[in-house]
């Protein structure tokens, strides 16, 4: 007459399990969720600086050309044009590195972390059997 008791518990055994595979899948879920959205904003800020360095070197370009046409005239205006145009292009060249490498080194993959804990259940899972 054992035979109804052993059933609820079961059940009860079988239902935990499930609610703890979706909670484990939940979680991971949401992990992946979080990788992914810090490696969206890597990419952004690589995006903004390679931006910032274009628009510098634009401007460093410009003063360089305008240093060129105001060769010939007299003043002292031609230092300052020199000095701003050496400024522009060194700041350009600087944050062009500086996304390149923001670009170039991710830091790993995007899903390294959600794949390493689902290792880590994997073993769990098998040590308890």
């Amino acid at each position: 007459m054992s035979g109804p008791a052993a059933g609820p518990g079961l059940l009860a055994s079988l239902r935990r399990l499930v609610a703890t595979s979706i909670e484990i899948a939940q979680v991971r879920i949401e992990l992946l969720a979080v990788e992914l959205e810090q490696e969206k904003l890597r990419v952004f800020d690589g995006l903004l600086w390679a931006a910032l360095a274009l628009l510098l070197l634009a401007v460093g370009l410009s003063l360089g050309a305008g240093l060129l046409l105001m060769l010939f005239w007299d003043g002292y205006r031609l230092p300052a044009l020199a000095l701003l145009s050496a400024l522009f292009l060194g700041a350009g060249v600087w944050v062009a590195r500086l996304a390149r490498r923001c670009l170039s080194n991710p830091g790993g993959s995007a899903v390294d972390a959600s794949l390493g804990e689902l290792a880590r259940d994997r073993e769990s899972l098998r040590g308890r059997e």
